[in-house]
């Protein structure tokens, strides 16, 4: 069990939308030694963070050296920051944000026993042609589509190979994420925000149409999941930070949902009629759209996670309800 009291646990990331949410996950249960790491210059994202309860601000320039310099004081390190874009395809953004920074405060952790995890994606499972297992020994042989899935995986290959490893370390493969403080990410949001802001707008939604024979419009499938179970499980693993508890896990719910669905679960709780049409994909991403998706959750459970998930129609209505409907950041 972690001391509440005085030694400081790390969230990199912490202005963005998983991040930020763990922060107040972590508020909630009684954690405030909190230190914050971001690029904090973005106004847009301080309403993310400013009302939270933490001990301190770091530039992510700043905090390799800041934890070499404070890691008798750090009790645990999520590192959630990276650049998400999947429609940057600038590697060498990549290698500097994603690769080689995660790799630097991976080696500090391994040195001082540090507790770490980290973000990875379901990106790194390309089109699925080897499945959406967690086995280490699929990793290798992953395909992403992108620079941004390259870079996930190609940590995810390197954190295996390593022998000096933190004391603890897991590797969350996010899926599809929705929920609050997603507000800043623009065109990198969830389907839900631009479903809501769509149908606000229209009073309709358009989705993609089917270019494969095998699914009709608007039923290609992703596991979509709800940041507040994301985020229960990052604290669950943290509780249950154990060497034989280390290794990459999924994050989904393991059941995937339709586009049709998550578009009438919005319509639903914003008590409006539906009206979906379906518009072709662009040519350009076609040969590399994920048709489904869906997270197999076995090794989670297996380590004694029994919380379950939200239905997608549970997530949306709380999502649209609570935060979208009636809120100036939307």
């Amino acid at each position: 069990m972690l001391n509440k009291d005085w030694k400081m646990i790390v969230i990199t990331g912490a202005a963005g939308f998983i991040g930020s949410c763990l922060i107040e996950k972590l508020n909630e249960e009684g954690f405030y030694e909190l230190i914050l790491v971001d690029d904090f210059s973005a106004e847009s994202k301080k309403p993310n963070y400013s009302s939270k309860k933490y001990r301190g601000l770091v530039d992510r320039k700043d905090f390799a050296s800041w934890l070499k310099k404070n890691h008798k004081l750090t009790e645990f390190v999520f590192h959630i920051g990276a650049r998400t874009d999947t429609t940057e395809f600038d590697v060498n953004i990549f290698n500097e944000l994603n690769l080689n920074y995660t790799k630097d405060l991976w080696s500090i952790c391994a040195e001082h026993c540090i507790p770490f995890i980290y973000a990875s994606s379901a990106a790194t499972y390309g089109l699925g042609e080897f499945g959406y297992s967690d086995n280490h020994e699929l990793s290798a042989k992953l395909q992403p589509l992108n620079p941004y899935g390259d870079s996930k995986n190609d940590f995810d290959v390197w954190a295996l190979k390593q022998e000096k490893k933190p004391f603890f370390w897991g590797g969350f493969k996010f899926f599809n994420v929705y929920g609050p403080n997603e507000y800043h990410k623009g065109r990198m949001a969830s389907v839900i925000w631009h479903a809501f802001n769509q149908i606000t707008k229209t009073g309709a939604m358009k989705l993609f149409q089917s270019h494969n024979s095998n699914y009709k419009d608007g039923e290609q499938l992703r596991d979509f999941i709800y940041v507040k179970d994301v985020v229960e499980v990052l604290f669950f693993m943290m509780q249950n930070r154990k060497p034989e508890n280390s290794g990459l896990y999924n994050l989904g719910t393991g059941k995937a949902r339709s586009f049709n669905d998550l578009v009438v679960a919005t319509f639903k709780a914003m008590n409006l009629p539906e009206e979906i049409s379906y518009i072709p994909t662009p040519k350009d991403i076609r040969d590399k759209y994920q048709y489904f998706t869906e997270a197999d959750m076995a090794k989670l459970l297996s380590v004694g996670y029994d919380k379950g998930f939200r239905t997608l129609e549970e997530g949306v209505s709380e999502y649209v309800g609570n935060y979208l409907i009636n809120s100036g950041y939307y």
